[in-house]
Formats: structure tokens, C-alpha cells, sequence
């Protein structure tokens, strides 16, 4: 009888070993980022910078463009929950608002040009909330309603559709109630329930007959834009006063007078790679300070156990 073989390697499948050469071919030499979700922000950050330059060698819809591409979403997720935090208070699931979220990144990676020497996470940003933000006003309900009646609503206007085009008319209200198998009450609250999905504008008139000219005019207050701005800017204000001088020169060449990191290296005597690293981290520690709750007492020191930083030479 012949003697099993030991420490037999098991044979990779075809699928497996296309996997393989699609990963090869699309990193190029770059490292293989095994868990890319656990990787720090530094880290991502640098990765992200080669991986984005690689994306742009590659030809798009290929699978090794698909590869690079979500692997550079799976580095960057933590910016979606980041900015998903902003709406923790909503009614709607967090997992719903960090897909959407994700959505708002994949359009950010699709159109980020790495050659602008603009962080990505800055660039980034403000596609994913502005996303979060079109989902809430495409699916919040004017009127809160319980969720009963907001999966009624849902079922009645398929079962809308589905008859007009079976019966050539809109369907009654019996025939509603059969087909969705429900009473002809349920039937009614459901579309009474529908009223509060939108709500209609005040200047709207109150009977579709009645001209434009008849409607009664209010003056109401408009959301004011700016709001949004100067709260976050209140929030920074102690954060940034903890920075050194050095620090708060390099925002203020970025963000004010809008230098690329090349510019304020030249300015300040740094290479542009200096100035890279340290605005990463001028910028994670302010991300850092938003998220984290104000101290009882008011100071604006550093929190309890956090270790003091040495001013820059």
C-alpha cells in the first residue's frame, strides 16, 4: 500500500488563481492591503495617495480598475462614519445613512484628481453629506406617521399601478382592499397616511382650479446657509487655538489663501512631502476634537490623560 503524502498543498481553483493575477496586475508592485477597514488614518492616507495615481493608469470598467477602486472605498470608509456622526439623532437606521454615505465616497473617488494636491478627505466630504443629505429630503416623511401606514402607502402604489394598467382606469377602493387583501378602512387610512409623505407648499392653491394670482402670499423664514458654516467654525475655534504657531500658519496658507502644499513648503522652507505629513495630522487631530464631548468645567485644554504636546522649533 502506498504511503499518503504529507503536507500536501491543496491545488488553487481557476477562480481563485484569476483573483490572484487581477490583484497582481492592478496593485503593480503597490502592497497587498489585506484588511484595508483596519488600516490608520495616516496609513490610508499615504496608501490612498499610490493607489489613486495607480487608478488613473488603468483603464475603467476593467476588473483591475474595479479592484483598485474598492479597495481605495474600503480605505476611506472611516470619513462615510465620520460624517454619518453629524446625523446619529435622525430616525433613520445608521446603516442606511453610512450606505448612502458610501455612495456620496464612490462619487468623490470617481472624480478626485489626484494632481490638484488637494487631500482627498477635504475634497471628499462634502460629496458624502451632501448625499446624506439628498437621501433625508428624498425619504423623510413630512408628517411622522408609524410605520405601519408608511409600508401601507408603499404597497398601495404598487397595487395602484398594477391595476390601472390591468383595468385601463384607477381602481376603486373595494378593488384596492382585494387585491392587497386588507378592509377597505385599512385601504383609506393608508391613503389618508399618504398626505403626510409631502408637504404642500403654503403658497400652493388650495384648489388646483384657482390661479396663481389668487394664492396668499406669506413671508416665511428661509434656512440660512451660512449657519451651518459658523457653527462649525465656533466648534474649531478651541481646537485650533491648542495648535502651535507653525500649525496654524500652514491651515491658514492652506485653507485662506488656498496654497498647494508645494507653495507653503517653498513659503515655509518645508518639503512638500513635510508639509503633507503634518497637515494630515493637524487635520486628524482636529477631527478628533469635534467628535469628542466638551469637558464639564469649560477649559479648553487637552482631555484628561492626553499627553501635552511640545511646541515645533
Amino acid at each position: 500500500m502506498s504511503t499518503p503524502r504529507r503536507n500536501a498543498v491543496p491545488a488553487r481553483s481557476p477562480a481563485a488563481t484569476d483573483a490572484q493575477k487581477v490583484r497582481r496586475t492592478a496593485l503593480d508592485g503597490l502592497p497587498e492591503i489585506s484588511r484595508p477597514r483596519e488600516v490608520g488614518t495616516d496609513d490610508a492616507q499615504t496608501l490612498s495617495l499610490a493607489l489613486f495615481r495607480r487608478l488613473a493608469e488603468l483603464e475603467e470598467g476593467g476588473a483591475e480598475h474595479a479592484y483598485v477602486r474598492n479597495t481605495l472605498v474600503e480605505l476611506n470608509l472611516s470619513l462615510v462614519k465620520f460624517a454619518a456622526r453629524r446625523f446619529k439623532s435622525r430616525t433613520e437606521p445608521m446603516e442606511d445613512i453610512v450606505q448612502v454615505g458610501t455612495i456620496g465616497l464612490i462619487k468623490a473617488i470617481n472624480r478626485f484628481d489626484v494632481e490638484r494636491e488637494v487631500e482627498f478627505a477635504s475634497f471628499a466630504l462634502p460629496t458624502i453629506v451632501g448625499e446624506m443629505k439628498r437621501f433625508f429630503r428624498d425619504t423623510s416623511w413630512a408628517v411622522q406617521v408609524p410605520r405601519r401606514l408608511q409600508e401601507l402607502r408603499i404597497s398601495l402604489a404598487k397595487a395602484l399601478d398594477v391595476l390601472e394598467q390591468e383595468l385601463g382606469r384607477r381602481p376603486t377602493t373595494a378593488e384596492l382592499a382585494a387585491y392587497l387583501h386588507v378592509s377597505e378602512e385599512e385601504v383609506a387610512e393608508g391613503e389618508q397616511a399618504a398626505n403626510g409623505y409631502a408637504a404642500r407648499s403654503l403658497d400652493s392653491p388650495l384648489d388646483e382650479d384657482e390661479p396663481a394670482t389668487n394664492t396668499v402670499v406669506r413671508r416665511l423664514g428661509m434656512e440660512e446657509r451660512a449657519f451651518d458654516l459658523v457653527e462649525s467654525l465656533e466648534s474649531l475655534k478651541p481646537l485650533i487655538a491648542r495648535l502651535d504657531e507653525r500649525e496654524r500658519t500652514i491651515l491658514r496658507l492652506r485653507f485662506g489663501e488656498e496654497l498647494t502644499q508645494s507653495e507653503i513648503g517653498a513659503r515655509l522652507g518645508l518639503s512638500q512631502m513635510h508639509i503633507s505629513r503634518l497637515l494630515a495630522g493637524i487635520l486628524e487631530r482636529l477631527r478628533t476634537g469635534l467628535l469628542e464631548d466638551p469637558p464639564d468645567d469649560g477649559a479648553t485644554g487637552p482631555p484628561d490623560g492626553a499627553p501635552a504636546r511640545a511646541k515645533a522649533a
